[in-house]
């Protein structure tokens, strides 16, 4: 028999060749009978995975495997920063479920396993603040994005393009934890007064034009060859396609960026000459850049509990208002589902009442013409 017992370990360990191919390794049995049981398992595995393969051209899909082509494929084309989190994502997935775990035994069950050990995670691992107190655990959003979304988001690759069988593929609906509905926060005149004023002369223009478009941060860094003859087109969040209209103000803001940069049209000028920059020259806007100065913005401006998503709802609600057209939004926001748009609707929450007593008013004037038509 191909099972046997090494000094070195309490388990029997198996060794055969199937088609050419060494399989080895631990049965995880302390008993004989038990590992041969645990064999025939593996061998009868084997089979029907040399057999895929020669059918189908896929051969076993670990874990490992599969995140690592997800990356290649997908995750390494993430805009700004949204990569960098991938690649951090796809390091908790092979942490948990180890490098050797198949894509096609993954369950509902490993995945409830996988929630409940992400939501123990604490902010930054730290444990404990400066003070000594304990620190809060990760979101369910966070969790949400770095489990359910990216694991579903390889299984949904594999299925589809890889074609991989994947007959146990978990719920993934009934894993997803409850998030509490995203807050819409606008500006009042005076906030957006201490903004305008605030913000740094060569970070202006791309304020500006955040201002007005309403794009995402990401979405704002566009280069001269997302601008067309009416258009911004641009790739914005899970690489959908975003559009962004050129209006005459949009139109005022990029002539004045042409001749900054041959690439980026939102630069900035360097004050402090560092990692080879030279003082005084204009160099591309990035994320990271983008994320400071607008953190420094705001506390020049003393605008408090306002993320820089929140232009984006700032321009939702004052459009929504403005038109009363929550189609005309949902284009202009870029969302592909209206139901997302639709959280903006409390803006018309005053024009609806106004309608409704409108239409009380009017219902009423005929009943009173009615009667008097009746006592004559």
């Amino acid at each position: 028999m191909s099972v046997y017992k090494s000094s070195k370990s309490p388990y029997y360990a198996y060794d055969f060749q199937l088609d050419g191919r060494r399989f080895f390794g631990s049965t995880k049995a302390r008993n004989k009978k038990d590992a041969e049981t645990v064999e025939r398992q593996i061998k009868a595995k084997a089979k029907d995975d040399i057999e895929r393969e020669k059918r189908t051209g896929n051969g076993p899909m670990t874990l490992d495997l599969a995140a690592g082509r997800y990356w290649n494929e997908v995750g390494q084309h993430h805009r700004g920063s949204s990569h960098k989190n991938t690649w951090h994502y796809l390091e908790l997935l092979t942490q948990f479920f180890g490098k050797h775990k198949r894509l096609e035994e993954i369950t509902d069950a490993d995945v409830s396993a996988l929630i409940a050990w992400r939501r123990r995670h604490t902010l930054h691992g730290k444990t404990e603040d400066k003070d000594g107190n304990p620190v809060a655990t990760v979101s369910n959003s966070t969790v949400n994005r770095s489990t359910v979304v990216v694991l579903k988001a390889i299984f949904t690759r594999a299925k589809r393009t890889w074609k991989y069988p994947l007959p146990l593929e978990p719920n993934w609906r009934d894993h997803w934890l409850a998030m509490p509905e995203e807050r819409v926060r606008e500006l009042d005149d005076k906030e957006a007064e201490a903004l305008d004023a605030s913000v740094r002369d060569d970070y202006a223009l791309w304020f500006e034009f955040a201002r007005v478009t309403g794009l995402r941060r990401n979405e704002t860094l566009i280069r001269w060859k997302n601008v067309t003859l009416k258009q911004i087109v641009t790739t914005g969040k899970r690489g959908k396609k975003v559009t962004a209209q050129i209006t005459p103000t949009v139109r005022a803001i990029l002539d004045q960026c042409m001749g900054h940069h041959d690439q980026f049209v939102f630069t900035y000028i360097c004050q402090r000459p560092v990692e080879g920059r030279v003082k005084g020259d204009r160099y591309p806007i990035t994320s990271e850049g983008a994320k400071s100065q607008w953190r420094r913005l705001k506390k020049r401006a003393k605008v408090e509990d306002f993320r820089f998503h929140d232009i984006r709802h700032d321009v939702a609600t004052k459009l929504l208002r403005k038109t009363g057209n929550m189609r005309l939004v949902q284009k202009a926001l870029n969302h592909s589902n209206i139901a997302t748009t639709a959280r903006y609707a409390h803006v018309l929450e005053d024009e609806v009442a106004e309608a409704m007593e409108q239409l009380a008013q009017s219902r009423k004037k005929p009943r009173k013409r009615r009667r008097r038509r009746l006592r004559c």
